[in-house]
């Protein structure tokens, strides 16, 4: 076996502990809503996350993973380097939010790491600059656009049981929360499993000349507009058993912190979140499940009293997402410097 498949099969592990560390890091995503207006228990959510996580990731169309794989990244500029530096920059920040409770990007993340690799390595002519537009506009629309649904389902559902009797609306939304929940899921998995796929196929295809007489065929991509099955069914176990493990300070920050919620407006949240996310998934853009959420979380609460939205917390939020990109590009950029140095 020579260097450079070793090398690529590391990576190959490498970017299965980052889209495990996405659903640990961003199962609050998920499971916080109905969590917090107790539909579930805390271990039943996480199962029934999970499974749609997996689902979702597995079944769902691939093109944000070619977004990921070809759209971000001159293809030229790609190597193992490149990719583990950008795989190490995305975990570092990942860890790093995780640890202090704050709910940001593991997407972004995944953009910026990969982003301050290339860069590291060739210049900002690495980077493809038209295929950065969407995913950028998202960072600023995928909030407002959550915003907005969420308060919209807000209005909708209070018109339209405003005569029925609280017990009767709550007893009816705690069912209907379930499938809310299952739908979030299924979009997290769908857009979130994806961007790790599409660096997998980016690695393999830079590499595919180091496994043309490699006992393993199923390793050797010769072209960025196919995603191997065994890629997807990858990415999907290891968000779902993220999403198993649960990253507790986060649902905390997610589903009590921000605002107080019943299961109506826990169904509103994550409807608005759900299409949102969806919709994105359609069209190949890599959004991020978290601040799509937050999102609609806020218009939930905006809708019931702008008062009850806790907007410093929700300012710092935001700066984190801001932070993100640049952030996880800056420890990408450190690592690529490192393992460059090593290995030359």
């Amino acid at each position: 076996m020579n260097a450079t498949v070793l090398s690529v099969l590391v990576i190959v592990g490498v970017a299965w502990v980052f889209d495990f560390l996405n659903g640990f890091h961003d199962s609050s995503n998920s499971i916080a809503t109905v969590v917090s207006t107790r539909v579930l228990s805390p271990v039943a959510a996480v199962v029934w996350a999970a499974a749609f996580n997996f689902f979702g990731a597995l079944g769902f169309g691939t093109a944000v993973a070619k977004t990921m794989g070809s759209g971000l990244i001159h293809v030229e500029y790609v190597d193992p380097q490149v990719i583990f530096a950008g795989l190490l920059g995305a975990i570092v920040w990942d860890l790093v939010t995780w640890y202090y409770g704050i709910p940001s990007s593991s997407s972004h993340a995944l953009m910026g790491g990969y982003a301050g690799a290339a860069i590291t390595k060739a210049g900002v002519g690495a980077l493809i600059p038209r295929g950065w537009v969407e995913p950028i506009a998202a960072i600023v629309l995928s909030p407002l656009i959550g915003f907005v649904l969420g308060l919209l389902m807000m209005v909708i559902v209070g018109w339209t049981f405003r005569r029925a009797h609280p017990l009767t609306v709550d007893r009816w939304f705690r069912r209907l929360q379930l499938i809310s929940a299952a739908a979030l899921s299924l979009g997290h998995g769908t857009n979130d499993a994806q961007k790790t796929m599409g660096v997998i196929v980016g690695l393999l295809f830079a590499t595919q000349a180091a496994f043309v007489h490699f006992p393993l065929q199923f390793l050797h991509v010769t072209t960025m507009r196919y995603i191997p099955l065994w890629v997807i069914i990858w990415a999907s176990t290891a968000m779902a058993l993220g999403t198993l493990a649960g990253g507790w300070r986060i649902v905390k920050t997610m589903g009590q912190r921000i605002t107080k919620l019943q299961p109506y407006g826990g169904f509103c949240a994550e409807t608005g979140g759900a299409i949102s996310l969806l919709l994105a998934s359609h069209g190949g853009v890599p959004v991020s499940t978290t601040h799509t959420i937050t999102g609609a979380i806020s218009g939930v609460g905006a809708a019931q009293r702008v008062s009850s939205v806790r907007w410093g917390l929700a300012s710092r939020i935001v700066w984190a997402w801001i932070l993100t990109i640049p952030a996880s590009a800056v420890v990408a950029s450190l690592m690529y410097l490192v393992l460059h140095g090593v290995t030359h």
